[in-house]
């Protein structure tokens, strides 16, 4: 299944408890609408300004769906085409 990142531009004060409870119950509220399940493999990462959320989807258009129905709208969506960690230089 390919790989998305998503950033979103937030302020400052955002960046702790609206996203740790109600944030996630939206996210996965849409996930479910649109996949059919609770949860599509998301993980995200949240910086003093930005916020960065990996998903795995089919494609998109599909992420962005999700985004819109979650309430977070996504300042880019990149297709991840690598990974590169430690193992990569084990190949």
């Amino acid at each position: 299944m390919p790989k998305f990142v998503i950033e979103r531009e937030i302020r400052e004060l955002e960046s702790c408890r609206p996203w740790s409870c109600g944030g996630s119950r939206r996210s996965r509220a849409a996930c479910c609408a649109i996949w059919g399940h609770r949860s599509s493999g998301s993980q995200s990462f949240v910086t003093a300004d930005k916020v960065y959320c990996v998903y795995l989807a089919p494609r998109e258009k599909l992420v962005r769906e999700q985004r819109r129905q979650g309430g977070f709208p996504a300042n880019s969506v990149a297709r991840v085409l690598a990974v590169i960690d430690p193992t990569t230089a084990e190949t």
